[in-house]
């Protein structure tokens, strides 16, 4: 059984490489694991989690009550007491602020399309939680509907969560999250996604097994949806292919009727209009 001093050291190091990775900005962000079968080892609140140390963390039980440490747990416990009530399997919670990936969670777009069959197998799908005021009580409830399928959400507006049977397990499904968000945001930008077939996804997650990984939750079949029991994925049906182009649809700002194009005078005169109309 891993002891306390090495969690408290892992949940620095973790921290650090948040902080680093450009996952949390300032004081942003959270990590708690389990101590034990009824206590919590978590990130003290208004700390920048690249200059954390072992003495800062806080000691609660699954009530939220501090047991130990000198500085008070972070303002989101509620989201992580949620997680280890919903979910006994987790171990481990990390919240952050992704820039790509709360990109998509801003724009209100899940990643949730069969792209990566790394993905498929360790993640599933990756959907987004409602928007939730940050510390209240309505976040929890807007995780409830997500974390027992899915070890991994996008927050609206908000940033990501990721959950494992470790805590470094939880960290590297952030980093597979923005990874993924990355990959995701350059092929829209292209004009275009070879999106994985339906067929492919299911022989995918038949082979968990084989990797050695356990997902929460099935993938949903065609004429299943609740997200409380499985994962939906965008996966068109192949009809023998494995690999079925979509392509993005234009935005509107590049179609005929709404582009404007200037010559470089004419944006210069209008640069200099503008400048007169300060003074």
């Amino acid at each position: 059984m891993t002891t306390e001093s090495s969690l408290r050291a892992d949940i620095v190091e973790v921290g650090r490489r948040m902080y680093a990775r450009g996952y949390t900005a300032s004081n942003d962000g959270n990590i708690s694991v389990r101590l034990g079968a009824d206590r919590l080892l978590m990130t003290p609140k208004s700390v920048c989690k690249g200059f954390m140390t072992p003495d800062m963390m806080c000691i609660t039980d699954l009530d939220g009550r501090k047991l130990q440490g000198d500085r008070d747990p972070s303002s989101e416990i509620l989201m992580h007491l949620e997680v280890y009530r919903e979910r006994p399997d987790v171990q481990a919670v990390v919240h952050a602020h992704p820039p790509i990936a709360t990109g998509f969670a801003v724009a209100g777009i899940p990643l949730d399309r069969a792209v990566l069959a790394e993905v498929l197998t360790t993640l599933g799908s990756i959907p987004i939680a409602e928007y939730a005021t940050p510390s209240t009580r309505e976040l929890p409830d807007a995780v409830r509907k997500y974390i027992k399928a899915h070890d991994g959400m996008l927050l609206a507006n908000h940033g990501a969560l990721t959950v494992g049977p470790d805590l470094y397990g939880a960290y590297f499904k952030m980093e597979t999250i923005e990874h993924f968000a990355k990959i995701s945001l350059v092929a829209r930008l292209l004009g275009r996604e070879n999106l994985i077939s339906r067929e492919e996804v299911m022989r995918l997650q038949e082979l968990r097994g084989t990797y050695g990984i356990k997902a929460p939750a099935p993938i949903c079949a065609d004429d299943e949806t609740p997200p409380a029991n499985c994962q939906v994925v965008q996966a068109p049906a192949g009809d023998g292919q494995r690999l079925i182009p979509s392509v993005s649809p234009k935005p509107l700002a590049s179609t005929d009727e709404q582009e404007i194009r200037l010559t470089y005078r004419e944006l210069s005169a209008l640069i200099e209009d503008a400048m007169r109309n300060l003074r």
